[in-house]
This record gives C-alpha cells, sequence and structure tokens, in this order.
C-alpha cells in the first residue's frame, strides 16, 4: 500500500512541474498565451493515447506490471529533457512530456481502481480520497523544484531582446533552457529507482495476476461501459473537472501578474503553492466530511461553490481575483477521486476498463487549457478566460445532481 501510495506523489510532481513549465517556455520561447498551454496539451494527449493500451495491459500482465510499464516511460520522458534543453527545441520538450504522461496514463489506471476495489464499495469515494491526498504533496514539492531551479526570475521584453547582441542572447536562452536538465535528471532518477524497488518487493496476488477470465478490457466489455448512463456522464464531468483544474493552476502564475502588475515570477509561484496546500487540506478535510456527509450532495456544493469563485476571479481581479482563485483549490480537491469513485460504483470486474475510460477524460486538460489560451489572447485579458472553469464546474454539479437523483 504505501508503495502505491507513492506514486500518487510521483504524477503529482511531474502534473504540476507543467505549471512552471508554461511561465517557462513563455519567455524563453517567446509564446502567445494559446501556444503556451500546448504544454498541457501534449501532456494530456499522452493520458488520451495510452489509457486504453494501459486498461488492456493490465488486464494481460496485472497492476504490478503495468506500474513498472508506468514508471519506466516516466523516466524515460523525464531523460529527455536533458537533449531536449541542449537543442533549445520547443517540439522536443512537448514530446518528452507525451512520453511522460504516458508513463502517468499507466499509473493512474492501474493504482486508481486497486485503491477503489480495495474495501467496501460504499466507501470508496472516502477511501479515494484519502489516498489522492497525497497527490498534492508531490504537487507542492515539482512547484517548489521548478520555482527554484527553473524560473530564474530574469525577464526580458521583446524590446530589451531586440537590443541584445546576438551572442549575449544566445547565452541567455541556452542558460534558461538548461534549467530545466537537473530537476528532470533528478526526478527520472528517483522514479527509476522507484521501479526497482517495486520489482523486487513481493506483491499479494490481487497486484500481480491477471484476469482475462474475468474479460475485463475485452471489445464487449467497452461496449457494454459505453451504454452505461452513469459512467459515461462521470466520464463527461471528469473531462470538464481536469479542465478547469488543469487550466487555473497553469494560467494562476499569469493571471497574478496581469492582474498585479510589477508581480514577479517567484511570488507569483507562490501564489500557485498556496492553492496546492488548499489542494491537499481540502483532500483530508473532504475525507473527514463524506464521514458526516454523503458523497454526492458534498461534490454538488463544492462545485457551484468553485464556479462562483471563477467568475469573482474574472469580475474583480486585483488581489482578491487572486485569492478567490486560491480558494478555488479547496473546493476542487474532492472533485477527481469522487466523480472517479462515484462512477466506477457498481461496475466490479468491469472497473478497470471503467477507468481507462475516466483516465481518457484527462484529455480535457489539453482541451480546455488551449480554449483558455485562445480566451486570453482573443479577450486581451487573462482575467476573462477564467469564465471556461466557471461553466466547467457546472458541468460537474450537473453530474454530481444527476446521479444523486439516481442514487
Amino acid at each position: 500500500m504505501v508503495l502505491i501510495v507513492a506514486l500518487f506523489f510521483l504524477w503529482g510532481v511531474a502534473n504540476n512541474l507543467n505549471d512552471v513549465l508554461i511561465a517557462h517556455f513563455k519567455k524563453l520561447f517567446t509564446l502567445s498565451d494559446l501556444q503556451a498551454g500546448l504544454v498541457q496539451s501534449a501532456f494530456y494527449l499522452g493520458y488520451f493515447c495510452l489509457a486504453i493500451p494501459a486498461a488492456l495491459f493490465m488486464r494481460a500482465k496485472g497492476y504490478r506490471a503495468a506500474v513498472l510499464t508506468g514508471l519506466g516511460l516516466y523516466g524515460l520522458g523525464a531523460f529527455l529533457f536533458w537533449p531536449a534543453a541542449g537543442a533549445q527545441s520547443y517540439p522536443f520538450f512537448l514530446a518528452a512530456l507525451f512520453v511522460i504522461a504516458g508513463g502517468l496514463a499507466f499509473l493512474e489506471t492501474s493504482a486508481n481502481p486497486l485503491i477503489a476495489r480495495l474495501g467496501p464499495e460504499e466507501t470508496a469515494s472516502r477511501r479515494l480520497n484519502l489516498a489522492q491526498a497525497f497527490n498534492p504533496l508531490g504537487s507542492i514539492a515539482g512547484v517548489a523544484l521548478g520555482s527554484q531551479f527553473i524560473l530564474s526570475g530574469v525577464s526580458l521584453s521583446p524590446e530589451q531582446k531586440a537590443a541584445m547582441a546576438p551572442a549575449a542572447l544566445d547565452a541567455w536562452r541556452a542558460s534558461e533552457a538548461a534549467a530545466v536538465q537537473l530537476p528532470y535528471l533528478l526526478i527520472g532518477l528517483v522514479v527509476i529507482g522507484w521501479a526497482v524497488l517495486i520489482r523486487v518487493v513481493r506483491f499479494p496476488p490481487v497486484a500481480t495476476e491477471s484476469d482475462v477470465d474475468e474479460g475485463v478490457g475485452a471489445l464487449d466489455d467497452f461496449r457494454a461501459l459505453l451504454a452505461n448512463r452513469r459512467l459515461l456522464s462521470g466520464v463527461a464531468a471528469q473531462f470538464f473537472y481536469v479542465g478547469a483544474q488543469v487550466g487555473i493552476w497553469s494560467y494562476l502564475i499569469r493571471y497574478a501578474q496581469v492582474a498585479v502588475p510589477g508581480t514577479g515570477e517567484h511570488r507569483a509561484a507562490a501564489f500557485l503553492t498556496a492553492s496546492l496546500v488548499l489542494f491537499m487540506v481540502g483532500r483530508f478535510a473532504g475525507a473527514a466530511l463524506m464521514g458526516r456527509i454523503a458523497a454526492l450532495p458534498l461534490l454538488a456544493s463544492f462545485a457551484g461553490i468553485a464556479a462562483l469563485l471563477c467568475v469573482a476571479a474574472t469580475a474583480i481581479g486585483g488581489y482578491a481575483g487572486i485569492g478567490a482563485l486560491i480558494a478555488t483549490s479547496f473546493f476542487m480537491s474532492i472533485m477527481y477521486p469522487t466523480i472517479f469513485a462515484e462512477s466506477v460504483a457498481g461496475l466490479g470486474p468491469r472497473t478497470k476498463s471503467a477507468a481507462a475510460l475516466l483516465v481518457m477524460a484527462i484529455i480535457g486538460g489539453a482541451v480546455l487549457t488551449a480554449l483558455m489560451g485562445y480566451v486570453s489572447d482573443v479577450s486581451g485579458s487573462i482575467l476573462w478566460a477564467m469564465l471556461v472553469p466557471a461553466g466547467c464546474f457546472l458541468v460537474v454539479l450537473g453530474f454530481a445532481l444527476r446521479a444523486g437523483a439516481r442514487a
């Protein structure tokens, strides 16, 4: 259990380092908000493409084999950052992120359903919320790592770049690109080391045996799941939730710098860290509240409040707007694990295949983050882009109300 729960920490590191990379690549490669948002598009496209292959692989080889494959891809993608920095190639960085995300697709497709099935079905949401509480610890570590070792605090305006000698500009770009090499090398080494540890430790049969006889992952199994309205509603809710979460965190640094002109990179990154701390607190608080309040009514109330906070961030701006976005993280905290657990409730051996569909829904992080960048570019302000996650939270609210009505 300790080895598997630690995976939630490890993919949290990768997920939220992207929020730092967006700000870093935007200045290094002189990108628009839409172009910078392609960091998340490449990342979550990897989830989308490899979620079903991960479920099929898990069906044939078992949970542990899927975890080892995921960690191997994660480590490979991290190591690819070294040559990508040497080449100073944005497409190369995006390709490395795609490989990392492919590994995380294997990890999330295996770890989430395993936690959900280890115990009574009626407490699956609470159990998964508790396990997921370790994910924001990794997120905080990722942002701290990125803000300390990747963000230099030196931003050059287009005018300053134009005034620099070519050799000086090339040296600045090389230094900024090289800043990602050591952090990702260390991440890759830790991930591969963890894979070795999981390989040598003896696991119980539930983690190592295949379930080919159960028919999980077969084509007929997926056909049956596509007729399940509750699951499909959950997949849609997960798509919009992940899009909202990724979009808010991806552009929080940018939002802070626009809402309060003169805000430096490190101060803006501190706002993101505060968001992740609140997110972690919300996970533990949500798990505790679910001992007294049913999961779906709690999800509905949190989604409604999060939508209002995003509208406030659009309308108010300034430090109050930043505070509203930071507070949103508390109310986002229970959404992913609760939607996941409530969507797979009662599916039994089909849980793994359902998990693949829910992990594929993470593509919302790619689609809606890019949409937020487009709204920002068209409107001329990142503040207006926060209406996108507001609408996403209303979709989550609808799922909670519909699923609760059917319960």
